[in-house]
């Protein structure tokens, strides 16, 4: 006779009935023959248990993902040496490699004032820690600050300021803002497309006019003038979105922007900006005149990104400047499309993805003097 803690007990530790039903058919066959013993109720806790799982699943937020709290992260990082070992783990998944080759024929424990690592197949032997090639290249904090960096980035969805992020690690402001930029290049995305059904549409970013200092105003208008444009693209079928700080908003950019990301036959849905005419198999809604959603045709799901960014812009940092906002948009659209992961899954995948994207600190401070431009161009034009 078997009870009920027996066939959950086996379903959920052994035999999943979604992954080896075969047992499951064959339990019935065995009872039929009367070879064995249960009850119909039974058998259907078992299945109600499967059908609970999948309705968790389902239901709103992700709490089905395992978290970690703060009290966690000081636990499991409490020593250096633990946190080296943590990261070392998503840098070096297959264990040590020359970032400069990518050979693993590494000598470990080298006597070295500063590097920890020699690599034997390079012509010059050259010599290298976990930081090295690294979104941790050439930094001074420690790797507990480093891990715990990535999970406040990671848990804080609508953005961490540099203020709070020097406070709470006990590291300095410039410290703060220089490793916050560093983990937002892992965030930039790969060059992989979607097939869609996609949602496409744009926002600008930047400070009113009206409330700028006369030396800093372009004096050319109101509306969308000073502003810079961002275009994001979000597949409706992974989830997953993709944005970038546009140049222009003309037709030539914006339709770049979807043909280079998306696949050939992808179904687009867009606003009714003019650019986005002539789209393969494009379909619209008039926000113009107060149609959101025709049929399948909708773009809320880009538009609920805008909205999580312009949080973030608004409440958080106040302030983002045009030399670094495509790092922002990169860190915005980079949170979830990781949001299915457990939260150290994400801590993880930052981390990995920062191999081979440094971030020197002299390309950081580049001033590409944009708004000095613009204000030049535009004092041209009232001059003629």
């Amino acid at each position: 006779m078997l009870d009920a803690n027996v066939l959950i007990d086996a379903n959920r530790d052994y035999y999943p009935i979604e992954r080896v039903p075969e047992f499951w058919e064959w339990l019935v066959d065995v009872a039929n023959n009367q070879k064995t013993k249960t009850q119909f109720e039974m058998y259907g806790e078992v299945v109600g248990g499967r059908t609970s799982k999948k309705m968790a699943n389902n239901a709103p937020g992700k709490h089905y993902r395992k978290g970690i709290g703060i009290m966690d992260i000081v636990k499991m990082l409490d020593t250096e040496q633990k946190a080296y070992g943590w990261l070392a783990r998503y840098v070096w998944s297959e264990g040590p490699a020359c970032p400069f080759c990518g050979s693993c024929n590494v000598q470990s424990g080298i006597k070295h004032p500063q590097m920890t690592h020699r690599c034997r197949d390079c012509p010059k032997k050259k010599v290298f820690t976990l930081k090295t090639g690294t979104i941790m290249s050439r930094s001074k904090l420690d790797y507990r600050t480093w891990a715990i960096a990535a999970y406040l980035i990671v848990t804080n969805l609508k953005g961490i300021s540099s203020m709070k992020l020097h406070r709470e690690l006990n590291i300095t402001q410039k410290s703060a803002w220089r490793l916050l930029h560093r983990l937002r290049k892992a965030y930039e995305t790969g060059c992989f497309n979607f097939q869609g059904p996609v949602e496409v549409g744009g926002a600008y970013f930047g400070g009113k006019e009206g409330n700028k200092h006369a030396s800093k105003k372009l004096n050319a208008g109101r509306g969308t003038v000073g502003k810079t444009a961002v275009v994001g693209i979000k597949d409706r079928e992974i989830n997953q979105i993709k944005a970038k700080v546009a140049s222009d908003t003309t037709a030539k950019t914006l339709q770049g922007f979807v043909l280079e990301n998306t696949d050939d036959g992808t179904t687009v849905y867009t606003d009714d900006h003019t650019s986005y005419t002539g789209l393969p198999k494009h379909n619209t809604v008039k926000h113009l005149v107060g149609e959101y959603v025709k049929g399948q045709a909708r773009i809320n799901g880009v538009e609920s990104f805008w909205a999580t960014l312009k949080r973030g812009y608004y409440g958080v940092y106040h302030q983002m400047s045009k030399e670094h906002l495509h790092r922002y948009v990169s860190e915005f659209a980079g949170q979830p499309n990781a949001r299915e992961l457990d939260t150290e899954k994400q801590m993880g995948k930052l981390i990995a993805n920062g191999r081979d994207r440094q971030l020197r600190y002299q390309d950081l401070i580049a001033n590409t003097g944009s708004r000095v431009d613009a204000i030049s161009l535009m004092s041209s034009i009232r001059q003629r």
